[in-house]
This record gives structure tokens, C-alpha cells and sequence, in this order.
């Protein structure tokens, strides 16, 4: 069977992320090596919104919440490590720790427990009322943040030795780069075996007509619950990886603006395509360092291609070089 336009883009565009930080190991170029890694960590929480967004119809301006919490529970197990200090004593004690692995784990549980929270709440409601109280409870999670003083508040948490992996040194910038776009290949790999699985189809099925689905015996919100507990654990895991490439942590990983940044990675490379999100935010990141430099404003020509984008190629970038899709 010949491959589709869209999956030899999906292998093209593996190919170039790869590619690029390989010859700027070569060349020396450091700094194009950890803009690389930025877009496979912002292209996988963009992968996490998209199963929500792109594959359930879930538009979730709050996302950031778990990009966040991702982040904290790096740099709050980290920080307790390295100051030898217990998170908790009582009724048992908890250490910090510096293992990836382990941290990943932190993160993956606390957004689940946080989305299935949140989505038990806000997928009672649909349109903008979904996405306004997903936006206000990220915002509560982001004032908490702020008013945390143990955790630095406002001003942040410095993660002062990047965590470890077992047989890497996570310093070495082409070796964190390695790290973070396998962790990316695992998540666009889960999202592909998800939307063509038996659930992929009864998401997809409540998206686009919920009494059927219901008709036939499946119950849509909970559909919807998993896929959005689901989209908000990948989110953490990228935030998680983020707050490593930092070596920080801040409520700025709370806030709306980090919602709506995510968000512009999949509508800019297309809402529901598989690499849509990797696309959106290689497409940012370049368009950040390039018109970043040049001029304050930089935003004002991205805010012009969003808005032909949707109005032109709702397909985002991925639809307009591989064209529209044959199926549904």
C-alpha cells in the first residue's frame, strides 16, 4: 500500500527535527540544539491538547494548568533533593528525588487526579462554558502558584542541576535533545494507536453526534473524561521535560498566555493531525527567533498567519502541504 501525502510529511518532518540538531552538534551550534528540544517539548504538549482538541472537540483554554503542574512536580521533588529536605514526615515520609523516571510518574498522577477533577466538572457543559471554566480553573491553579512562597511564588523555582536519566548526562544538550523528542515519538505513537483504536472511534463518534452514541449504548462524557484526563497527562509530561530544559519553573507555565500558546501550536499545524502540533510549534519557535530579534512586536505578523490560517487552510499547515483528507 502506497503511503498517503500527509504520512510521508509526518516522516519528513521526524526526519528534519532529527536532522537539524544532529548537524548543529556538528557545526557547534548549541543554541539551534536546545531550540530544537523546545519544539519537541512544545509539540508534545501540543500532541496532549490535541487529543482533547483536535480528536474530541474538547476546547480546553486551561491546559496550561497541567503544562504547569508537569513543571512543579519537577521542580519541587528536585528542589527537595537537593536541600536534603522530606516533602512530608508525616504520616510517613516522602523524599525528593532528581530521577526523571520517577518525576515523570509525580507528574503523570497529579494532572490525572487534577484533570479528572476538572473534567468531571467542566465536561457537564459545552461550548464556551467549557472553555471558560476550563480558563478559570487554570487560573486558580495559577494564583495558587503565585501566592505559594514555600515554592518561590512569583518569582519562581530554580531547578539548579537538571534531573537525571539512567546512561545519559542530561547536561549535554544533543543527549537532553535525544531524551525529549523519544519521549515525543512515544506520545505521537500513543496518539496514533488511541484514535484508531476501539476508543479513538467512540471519541470521535461522540464528537460528532452524542444521542447516537448514547443510542447505541456508550456513554460520551466519560468518553470524553478519559480522553481528557489522557490529554492532560502527555501536557504534564511535556512540562515536566520543559521545566528540566529551563532549570526553572514559574507560574508564567500556569497562566492563560501558556493555554493559548499551546493551542496556536495545533490550529497553526492542524487540529487533529498527527503532526500537526510538532509543525504548529516549529512554525512558532522559528518565527520567535527569527522576527524576535528584529522587532518588539513580533507577535502582530504570527497573530496575521493565525488568522489566515483559520480563515484559509483550517487544515493549518500540515492540511495545506498534504491537502484535505479523504475520510472523515
Amino acid at each position: 500500500m502506497s503511503m498517503n501525502r500527509e504520512t510521508i510529511l509526518n516522516i519528513v518532518l521526524a526526519a528534519l527535527l532529527i536532522a537539524v540538531p544532529v548537524i548543529a552538534q556538528i557545526t557547534g551550534e548549541t543554541f539551534i540544539i536546545t531550540l530544537a528540544t523546545k519544539v519537541a517539548i512544545l509539540g508534545m504538549a501540543g500532541v496532549g491538547l490535541n487529543i482533547a482538541l483536535g480528536f474530541g472537540g474538547l476546547v480546553s483554554f486551561g491546559h496550561a494548568a497541567f503544562f504547569g503542574i508537569g513543571g512543579y512536580a519537577a521542580g519541587i521533588l528536585a528542589s527537595h533533593a537537593l536541600n536534603y529536605e522530606p516533602i512530608m514526615t508525616a504520616p510517613f515520609e516522602i523524599n525528593g528525588t532528581t530521577q526523571m523516571i520517577v518525576i515523570w510518574i509525580v507528574a503523570l498522577l497529579a494532572s490525572a487526579l487534577v484533570a479528572l477533577l476538572i473534567g468531571a466538572i467542566t465536561l457537564r457543559t459545552s461550548g464556551v462554558y467549557f472553555i471558560m471554566i476550563t480558563l478559570a480553573f487554570a487560573q486558580m491553579i495559577y494564583y495558587f502558584a503565585i501566592s505559594w512562597p514555600a515554592y518561590g511564588g512569583e518569582d519562581g523555582l530554580s531547578i539548579y542541576v537538571r534531573n537525571s536519566f539512567p546512561g545519559l548526562n542530561t547536561l549535554d544538550p544533543i543527549s537532553f535533545f535525544a531524551l525529549c523528542a523519544a519521549m515525543l515519538g512515544i506520545a505521537i505513537a500513543f496518539s496514533a494507536v488511541l484514535i484508531r483504536s476501539r476508543f479513538g472511534l467512540a471519541l470521535h463518534g461522540a464528537r460528532q453526534n452524542s444521542q447516537r452514541m448514547m443510542a447505541i449504548g456508550i456513554a460520551p462524557f466519560r468518553v470524553r473524561l478519559v480522553a481528557f484526563v489522557i490529554s492532560a497527562m502527555i501536557t504534564a509530561w511535556a512540562g515536566a521535560l520543559y521545566a528540566d530544559l529551563n532549570r526553572f519553573v514559574s507560574p508564567s507555565m500556569l497562566s492563560w498566555h501558556m493555554s493559548g500558546e499551546i493551542m496556536v501550536f495545533v490550529i497553526l499545524g492542524g487540529v487533529g493531525r498527527l503532526f500537526g502540533p510538532v509543525a504548529g510549534a516549529a512554525l512558532y519557535i522559528i518565527l520567535e527567533h527569527l522576527l524576535g530579534g528584529m522587532f518588539e512586536y513580533w507577535q502582530l505578523p504570527l497573530g496575521i498567519l493565525l488568522l489566515v490560517v483559520v480563515l484559509f487552510a483550517r487544515g493549518g499547515l500540515i492540511g495545506l502541504l498534504a491537502g484535505e483528507r479523504k475520510h472523515a
